[in-house]
C-alpha cells in the first residue's frame, strides 16, 4: 500500500469503528433529532448550454440539475442546510475585469469560454430556477463562487519564472444571482451578512439542538475576506462553524491549489492559497470543525488538529467528470475516447447524529438523484468512475471513500447546546 492509500486508512477505520465519546451524564442531548446537510458539488457541466438537447446533446443536462434541486426541496423536513461549493455555471461574461486592470492584471487574449449571451441567457437563469426551488421550500443555503462563476478569465505571466497561470476577476454576474440583495437572501433572518455584496457570505441555521454558523468563501479568499469572517465569528462566539469554498484540498488530500489556477500566484495581495487560509484563519478558530470544497475532480478527506487540539474535517467532492448518464441516453464518446462529463446527479449527504449520547457523528453518503441510489447500491460504481477519479485505489477503497463516518468526539463539550425557547 502506498502513502496515498495510507492517507485514507483513518477514514476507513472511522467508518467501521466509532469511538464512544460521551459519558452517561450527557443524556440532555439524547432527544435531539438527526438532520441532514446537503453538499452540492460543481454543477457547471449540467448547466453548460452545450449539454442540452437544443444543442444536439443526448439529454438536457440541466434536467439533472433541476432534479437535484427538486429532491432537496422535497426533503425540506429533514434537510436543514444546503452548501454549494461553486462552479455553478460554466462560461464567463467578460474578457477582463476593470479592478484587476487598474492593478496591471490585464486580460490580453480572446478566450472561447467567454460567452455572455449564453451565460446570461441560459446558464445563470437555469441556476436561479434551481435554487429558487430550495428557497421556496424554506431551506437555508449558501453558495461559494468557483472560478467559473467569476465574470472574466485570462492568463497571467508570472515575472519571476515566466510561468503562465489562469486568473479570474469580477463577480457582478454572481452577485446578480446570489448577492446579498437578491430575493434569496434579503430580509432572511438566517442570512447574517455578505462581504462585497455577497461575494462571500455568512448564514446560520438551527438543527440537532445547536445553532450553526456557515461561511461561503469566494475562491482563495483574501485577507480582507478572512478579516470580515473573523468579525462574524467574534460576534457569534461558540457556534459550530462550517466553511464552504471552491478549492481547499486536492484528490490526494493535500492542501494545494491547482498549479494552473492558483489565484494567489497572480494576485497575492487579494488571494490566499488553501494552506494560507488554514494557517491564517481556520486553525486559529476553534469554532471551525468542517470545511467543504470542490474544483478538483474526485473525492478526499483530510483530518487535522487545530491549535486547540480539536479535529477539523476537510472534505472534497467533485463529480463533474462523470458522464454515464449521457452514455445511457445515447451520447457518443469524444474523438479521443473520452466521456462528456455531467455529474450523473451525485451529491453528498452529511447526516448529523448529535442526540446519541454515545456516538455524536456525521454519516456521509453519496447519492445520485438521477439513478436514485446511493453509491454502495450501484454495482457498477467503481467500474464507471474509479479510473477517472482515483486510479490508484482498489474498488473497495474507492467505495469506502464515498460512504464513511466522521466521529464528532467532544462535540458536546466543544460547543454549547442551543437553549430551548
Amino acid at each position: 500500500m502506498n502513502k496515498k492509500q495510507l492517507r485514507w486508512l483513518p477514514v476507513w477505520i472511522c467508518g467501521l469503528i466509532l469511538i464512544a465519546s460521551c459519558t452517561a451524564g450527557e443524556s440532555s442531548y439524547d432527544q435531539e433529532q438527526p438532520f441532514t446537510l446537503i453538499m452540492i458539488p460543481d454543477t457547471q457541466n449540467y448547466l453548460d448550454y452545450r449539454h442540452q438537447k437544443d444543442e444536439g446533446y443526448s439529454l438536457d443536462g440541466s434536467s439533472l440539475f433541476i432534479q437535484q434541486m427538486e429532491y432537496i426541496a422535497q426533503r425540506s423536513s429533514d434537510i436543514s442546510f444546503v452548501a454549494s461549493v461553486g462552479d455553478v455555471w460554466q462560461h464567463y461574461v467578460r474578457h477582463s475585469d476593470h479592478a484587476h486592470s487598474q492593478r496591471g492584471l490585464y486580460g490580453n487574449e480572446i478566450d472561447p469560454r467567454v460567452l455572455p449571451e449564453k451565460t446570461k441567457g441560459i446558464e445563470i437563469p437555469k441556476a436561479v430556477e434551481g435554487y429558487r426551488l430550495i428557497s421556496e421550500a424554506g431551506i437555508p443555503f449558501g453558495v461559494a463562487p468557483g472560478n467559473h462563476d467569476y465574470d472574466a478569465t485570462w492568463s497571467v505571466t508570472l515575472p519571476e519564472n515566466n510561468q503562465r497561470v489562469a486568473h479570474v476577476g469580477g463577480l457582478d454576474a454572481f452577485r446578480s444571482a446570489f448577492g446579498s440583495d437578491t430575493d434569496f437572501f434579503k430580509g432572511k433572518d438566517w442570512y447574517l451578512d455578505g462581504y462585497n455584496g455577497g461575494s462571500s457570505s455568512a448564514q446560520v441555521f438551527e438543527a440537532g439542538g445547536y445553532r450553526f454558523l456557515h461561511f461561503a468563501f469566494e475562491m482563495h479568499a483574501s485577507d480582507q475576506v478572512l478579516n470580515w469572517a473573523q468579525s462574524i465569528i467574534d460576534s457569534n462566539p461558540g457556534l459550530p462553524t462550517i466553511i464552504s469554498t471552491h478549492e481547499f484540498i486536492d484528490p490526494q488530500g493535500e492542501r494545494k491549489a491547482y498549479p494552473g489556477v492558483d489565484l494567489s500566484l497572480a494576485d497575492p495581495d487579494y488571494h490566499n492559497n488553501p494552506e494560507q487560509i488554514w494557517n491564517k484563519f481556520i486553525r486559529k478558530n476553534d469554532q471551525v470543525f468542517l470545511v467543504l470544497c470542490g474544483h478538483r475532480i474526485g473525492q478526499a478527506l483530510r483530518v487535522d488538529e487545530n491549535d486547540f487540539g480539536h479535529k477539523v474535517y476537510q472534505m472534497l467532492a467533485d463529480y463533474q467528470g462523470r458522464g454515464q448518464a449521457g452514455l445511457d441516453a445515447g451520447a457518443e464518446k469524444t474523438p479521443d475516447g473520452g466521456i462528456v462529463g455531467l455529474g450523473d446527479g451525485w451529491l453528498r449527504e452529511l447526516n448529523f447524529y448529535l442526540g446519541d449520547e454515545s456516538e455524536p457523528r456525521i454519516e456521509v453518503k453519496t447519492f445520485s438523484t438521477w439513478y436514485k441510489k446511493y453509491s454502495a447500491e450501484v454495482d457498477e460504481y467503481a467500474q464507471w468512475y474509479r479510473s477517472l477519479e482515483q486510479p490508484q485505489m482498489t474498488d473497495v477503497e474507492f467505495l469506502l471513500s464515498e460512504e464513511f463516518v466522521l466521529d464528532l468526539a467532544n462535540f458536546h463539550d466543544r460547543f454549547s447546546r442551543q437553549p430551548n425557547d
